[in-house]
């Protein structure tokens, strides 16, 4: 018995020295950002967790597309709506001066798009028109809201539309999360406990297709990694203030265990290449420390 205490001693001190080391490379890296970061992560498999400012709420910016898009495969499953569905934009639904390469093949709108287009061109390649025609399908971001936290998942705020964001700067503060909840939302998601399989499925695969900002979570994995994520960034403001660089996913490891990932920097004065790095590093270092046992139990 006291050979089998010692030995867990061991272990347990081992696990604690190896945390901290993990935390204190984060908070190392975080400083460079020069603004708030709180990150979030998770060892699915096992279930241990480490965060930084996990309960700060933070400008989520285009990761509330992941939600949204939820919310819209719950009403498929419920059989409330389907993919092949088809809704009419009009020309006053090509918001201006926002990203959306929906809006740049159809400027004058009068185009039917389903809905499946429209979640790939949300969660794929982050277009604002398509999120705020899904925001409408589902009668506005307070459903959106209103069913993320019926999943019990409460950190999480969806009160404006992306044309309402791109309207004032303060805006975009209302749309928030806390980076523990958005990474309980993404491992619920993840086990299959919010929507059925076939639609849990769909979704991974649109998240693994993201192809915005990939030198984030994904910029110093190797090559070939699976991600799947969902990122989002705000404007830069007179005073050089960047209020939101974020990327939150699910990243597969080579053994076959999958690590969660919510990164949010937030209010940062680093220039773009350096906000993204922040990201990187932090992802690079959790996935080295996984792969060697040594960041989580």
């Amino acid at each position: 018995m006291r050979k089998f205490s010692g030995l867990f001693f061991i272990f347990l001190t081992h696990f604690c020295i190896a945390q901290d080391s993990l935390r204190i490379k984060i908070e190392q890296i975080a400083q460079s950002a020069k603004g708030i970061v709180g990150v979030a992560i998770m060892n699915i498999e096992i279930g241990d967790t480490l965060t930084l400012n996990g309960k700060a709420h933070l400008p989520m910016q285009s990761v509330f597309k992941f939600p949204i898009a939820m919310a819209i495969l719950n009403k498929v499953d419920s059989g409330k709506l389907s993919l092949d569905k088809k809704i009419h934009l009009k020309k006053e639904d090509m918001i201006p001066k926002t990203w959306s390469p929906l809006r740049d093949s159809f400027p004058n709108g009068n185009v039917d798009v389903s809905i499946n287009d429209l979640l790939n061109y949300m969660v794929v390649q982050s277009d604002n028109v398509a999120c705020d025609a899904l925001i409408g399908v589902l009668g506005g971001p307070k459903n959106v809201e209103a069913y993320i936290h019926s999943l019990g998942v409460k950190g999480i705020a969806i009160v404006v539309t992306e044309a309402q964001m791109h309207s004032a700067w303060n805006i975009q503060y209302k749309n928030w999360c806390e980076p523990n909840e958005m990474m309980h939302l993404l491992n619920n998601f993840y086990a299959g406990k919010c929507l059925s399989k076939s639609s849990t499925a769909h979704l991974i695969k649109m998240m693994e297709g993201t192809v915005t900002s990939t030198k984030r979570l994904k910029g110093l994995l190797p090559a070939g990694t699976i991600v799947a994520r969902k990122s989002g960034t705000s404007e830069t403001n007179k005073d050089k203030v960047t209020a939101a660089t974020n990327d939150v996913g699910i990243i597969t490891l080579p053994n076959g265990k999958h690590i969660i990932i919510a990164a949010f920097v937030s209010d940062a004065k680093a220039d773009d290449a350096t906000r993204d790095l922040v990201i990187a590093k932090i992802a690079k270092a959790v996935y080295d420390c996984t792969l060697s046992n040594k960041s989580l139990k």
